[in-house]
């Protein structure tokens, strides 16, 4: 690429979970600096049962939303990126969040999971580059999947098996734990019905597909369970990017979850507290992934959707097409 510029952008993804941020310096389609702030906001609750955001919710984000635009201020982003994913999907009333966004200054963009799974594959593949691999963001309302390949020193950016299914850490807890621990029978159910899920994902795969020899899974689920196998307190990113979990560990880590109260678990090394009352079941969402496409160990990235929309802005910045086919809407602080 001629003509590449360096520029300073900030990109903010709101989850059924967490709220994010990344402040990064990008240059040639990729980041050369960056750093992230998360919030637990927890917007998704209620909505799987309810289809609606509770009001409380919604405050939350915005309140997270005002600190991010704040920061990016300082930092002096040319500009910032705003999605909205598996809830906003989901919720009647998702105009309460976007409305209150766009006070703030935002212009927000509800992705499609498709959109959602192509932006982490390319967030994620830069450090794969070459090697066929498949991406796993486990969310809490959704799981986006794809499969491909990324080799940009010959400009090969190809996808397949691109999917969003609705299985995540917060959608499993509401529907299948009537309290914590779960009484006997919701565990085995979760694992269930996540795992049928699953499991007609990667069999109605084209009987041509090339199964991908690596699992590369990102969201606060595996980062988080690297930190509880590992005892990581405080946290260490550097550590956890690029770590490996076998699926004994994560069966190991359920286990220990699996007769702890929501308190119990949040005493846990390496669980943050607010993320206590879901990570039992986002465990369960990662182990059936991984027995039902038949992968003993996972990577975990800390790269993820964030990543990919960091490059993604500085391709739109440098009026170049898009990699991933997807434009976003940006807007200046």
């Amino acid at each position: 690429m001629t003509n590449c510029k360096r520029y300073k952008v900030a990109a903010i993804d709101l989850g059924t979970v967490s709220s994010r941020l990344v402040l990064a310096q990008v240059e040639g389609g990729a980041i050369v600096e960056s750093s992230k702030h998360t919030e637990i906001t927890d917007l998704g609750e209620g909505v799987d049962t309810t289809g609606r955001f509770c009001k409380a919710a919604v405050e939350r984000v915005l309140a997270a939303c005002r600190m991010f635009v704040d920061e990016a201020r300082a930092f002096g982003a040319v500009c910032v990126c705003t999605t909205c994913t598996s809830a906003a999907r989901d919720a009647s009333n998702a105009a309460l969040l976007l409305d209150g966004l766009r006070e703030l200054g935002l212009k927000p963009q509800v992705i499609p999971g498709e959109v959602e799974a192509r932006l982490t594959f390319f967030g994620v593949a830069h450090d794969f580059a070459g090697e066929r691999i498949i991406v796993a963001d486990s969310g809490g309302g959704s799981t986006e999947l794809a499969t491909g390949v990324y080799a940009p020193e010959c400009s090969v950016f190809a996808l397949e098996g691109t999917r969003s299914l609705d299985i995540g850490c917060r959608r499993v807890t509401e529907r299948f734990f009537s309290a914590l621990p779960p009484a006997d029978g919701e565990l085995s159910a979760a694992a269930a019905w996540s795992g049928e899920q699953f499991a007609a994902y990667f069999e109605g795969l084209p009987s041509d597909f090339e199964h991908a020899e690596r699992l590369v899974a990102v969201g606060g689920t595996v980062t988080t369970l690297v930190a509880l196998v590992h005892e990581l307190e405080p946290y260490d990113s550097s550590f956890v990017h690029l770590c490996e979990l076998s699926l004994e560990q994560v069966s190991a880590a359920i286990e220990r979850m699996s007769v702890l109260d929501a308190e119990g678990i949040a005493t846990l090394p390496g669980v943050q507290p607010k993320r206590a009352g879901v990570i039992l079941a986002g465990a369960v969402v990662i182990r059936e992934l991984m027995r039902a496409g038949g992968y003993k160990t996972l990577t975990v990235s800390e790269n993820s959707l964030l990543a990919g929309m960091a490059a993604t802005i500085n391709e739109t910045l440098d009026g170049t097409t898009p990699t991933i086919g997807w434009t976003p809407s940006l807007n200046a602080l």
